[in-house]
């Protein structure tokens, strides 16, 4: 049997820690001067990743 490829896609976006998976929130790329400063700020910073979505992730990563 060959082995499970990783989603590079999954690679790119999620990084595994200790606690968890990271990942970056979303809408922080370009057009921001109509989205409100609360908005962006809350998305400045790295966020985990929810338990109910990890496994689905793990998956992808080919974590175990």
């Amino acid at each position: 049997m060959s082995k499970m490829k990783t989603n590079k896609g999954a690679v790119k976006r999620f990084k595994k820690t200790a606690g968890g998976y990271k990942f970056r929130r979303a809408n922080r790329n370009h057009i921001l001067t109509k989205v409100t400063q609360k908005r962006k700020r809350h998305a400045r910073a790295n966020q985990l990743l929810k338990a109910c979505d990890a496994l689905s992730v793990a998956r992808m990563l080919n974590d175990k």
